[in-house]
């Protein structure tokens, strides 16, 4: 046998992929910055961000029992939902979700912090969908908009023990009803035509019962 052909392959020669390597390198550069300006990184996270939200809403969309309820549930009433109603988008960092009356659920890409945080957020503002859809929510009458905060808030699991201790907040007597009355309060606060937070407590107030007896379409609070 020849030397030249008993001799190793020059290491310029060995196969990469570079698909792979490219990847990489992106990523490290997203996580670190280095080798990007302040926007390219900026514009990558968006990306990053936007791709696992999507990726994050098919699977609640597919799988998630909650999620799957109120989709047939809003179908059945009339108001069937696509992928496209539920668009992810960059949001400032006072939520990590909204609903728009024209029938689009937003959810803030890069403020969840698991999947179970985004599938709250998406049943609570289906939840808003659904009561628009069947009852023709005037979201300017604070008594409507009080009773639907009331319903998502129960509904949604955005009150259940584990997140009010992550907010800070531990009560161990009507946990519950204490958070639900506090987030819708702040909720129809920021509601344009609430002059005042006594107006918005006044609203949640007149409407608790009934609103908060009503779990519709679920049989109880799950």
């Amino acid at each position: 046998m020849s030397a030249s052909s008993s001799s190793p392959q020059p290491s310029d020669s060995i196969p990469r992929d570079d698909g792979t390597f490219e990847r990489w390198r992106r990523r490290f550069s997203v996580i670190t910055g280095l080798g990007m300006s302040e926007g390219e990184r900026a514009l990558a996270m968006d990306s990053v961000h936007h791709q696992n939200c999507e990726k994050w809403k098919m699977h609640l969309m597919k799988y998630s029992p909650a999620v799957v309820f109120m989709l047939k549930h809003l179908e059945l009433s009339g108001c069937p939902v696509s992928p496209a109603n539920i668009q992810c988008r960059p949001c400032d960092y006072t939520r990590s979700g909204g609903f728009t009356p024209e029938g689009a659920v937003i959810l803030c890409q890069g403020r969840f912090f698991s999947r179970g945080h985004m599938e709250n957020t998406l049943v609570h503002e289906l939840v808003h969908m659904y009561d628009h859809c069947k009852f023709k929510v005037d979201w300017l009458n604070l008594r409507h908009h009080a009773c639907s905060e009331i319903r998502a808030n129960s509904l949604g699991g955005d009150c259940r023990w584990t997140r009010e201790l992550r907010r800070g907040f531990l009560s161990f007597s009507k946990q519950h009803q204490a958070c639900v009355r506090r987030r819708a309060v702040l909720s129809v606060r920021a509601n344009p035509a609430c002059p005042d937070a006594a107006a918005a407590e006044r609203a949640v107030n007149e409407v608790w019962e009934s609103c908060f007896d009503d779990t519709r379409p679920f049989d109880e609070i799950y």
